[in-house]
């Protein structure tokens, strides 16, 4: 089957790789900062029926008073121009209509916040077969299928039924069926994106909300690594177009060969070990390998205490030279563990690229390099915060 993005992408192209499935590859030389993909959304949905906190068109933050839809209590648009543009596209009156009989009906009060999620989820993607049946073939192309550990028989019953009571579900050449809306949880369970809520000083990374989940077609199928080659920014309330403000932006963090797979991390990278493996076994149905994990795997709480603490004491300075000659080496750019540094591999990493602000836990990247040469200032894909390199 084809490529799902709409152009080629002269950075990245999709590619086999055993015991990972479909994953992202460079196929040329990628340099410190640059912008290797930027991908629009097949759909959005709000993490949330009740909240009018967040547009229901682009997701911005609602600065001044809110424009309600006229037919139901559960879209909130920023301005005219978005309620307008989503009669056709993610409001449509059939999804008007859904979610008012969805969540007036018995079931739904029976469903968890994160069936609640689902719900809304599939009434955002049959609408899609309806508006655009070709992104909905995409959508179907990506990564999850029924029958993994992540969808199981019984939420899939439940959930269609819940679904079910919405009018006239019989939508689009692709109709409405278990097993199709089975397919469907599958795809969301494994590519959905959040777009976060604006970081906020005085929570934790961990504990940053969701605004709103998207399904994005080439961005699919990044896999994930606890120690990234790559990171993801999103600009949600920044000004502009309100179909272009909802895409994510993704940027390489350091040198990357031609050939070397690109990979994200799908959370904060300063969780702990058995923090990260419960969240992927669970939100993903796989358990990591990587190199890191790897080390990981036998330490003992206490070992990983001392290594996140040397996290903000730094290294001797003969062992943070050998560290950056190890990743100028095109050979190693993902940190490899190299003989000699079994007990903490990743600690140029942190020192590196990540965020120190506090409750923060971003990834930092360089600013995407002007005239060939690469940024020195780096930026944070969480809070935001600019800062040199060389004060790092």
């Amino acid at each position: 089957m084809e490529n799902p993005s709409k152009t080629p992408n002269p950075f990245l192209k999709i590619e086999e790789i055993q015991g990972k499935g479909r994953s992202l590859i460079a196929t040329q030389p990628l340099k410190p900062g640059q912008i290797i993909l930027r991908d629009t959304p097949l759909l959005l949905y709000p993490a949330s029926p009740f909240n009018n906190k967040f547009c229901s068109n682009c997701f911005r933050i609602i600065q001044c008073s809110h424009i309600p839809c006229p037919s139901c209590p559960y879209a909130f648009f920023c301005s005219a121009n978005c309620q307008s543009k989503s009669i056709s596209t993610s409001h449509t009156p059939w999804v008007c209509q859904s979610l008012s009989g969805m969540i007036n009906s018995l079931h739904f009060p029976k469903l968890s916040v994160d069936q609640q999620v689902e719900a809304l989820f599939l009434v955002a993607a049959y609408n899609l077969a309806v508006v655009s049946p070709s992104s909905f073939r995409v959508l179907l192309f990506l990564q999850g299928d029924w029958g993994g550990s992540v969808v199981s028989e019984a939420g899939v019953d439940f959930l269609h039924s819940v679904v079910g009571s919405c009018p006239n579900m019989n939508v689009g050449e692709f109709g409405f069926s278990k097993e199709l809306t089975a397919a469907l949880l599958a795809k969301d369970k494994v590519n959905a994106f959040g777009l976060m809520e604006p970081f906020d000083p005085d929570r934790g990374s961990g504990e940053r909300g969701v605004r709103a989940y998207g399904i994005y077609p080439m961005a699919s199928f990044f896999n994930h690594d606890c120690l990234p080659n790559a990171c993801r920014f999103e600009y949600v309330d920044s000004d502009g177009d309100s179909m272009s403000n909802t895409d994510i932006v993704v940027r390489v963090l350091h040198d990357v060969p031609e050939g070397r797979e690109i990979c994200l991390s799908y959370f904060p990278v300063n969780f702990k070990y058995f923090e990260r493996q419960k969240r992927l076994k669970e939100d993903y149905g796989f358990t990591c390998k990587c190199d890191r994990c790897v080390v990981e795997a036998n330490w003992s709480d206490q070992e990983e205490e001392d290594a996140m603490d040397k996290e903000g004491e730094g290294s001797g300075e003969e062992e943070d030279e050998a560290m950056e000659e190890d990743m100028d080496d095109e050979e190693n750019v993902n940190v490899e563990v190299e003989e000699g540094d079994q007990d903490f591999p990743h600690a140029y990493f942190f020192l590196r690229y990540m965020c120190n602000r506090e409750n923060c836990g971003g990834t930092l990247a360089p600013l995407p390099p002007s005239d060939a040469s690469p940024s020195t200032v780096m930026e944070c894909n969480v809070c935001g915060n600019l800062s040199k390199s060389d004060e790092l």
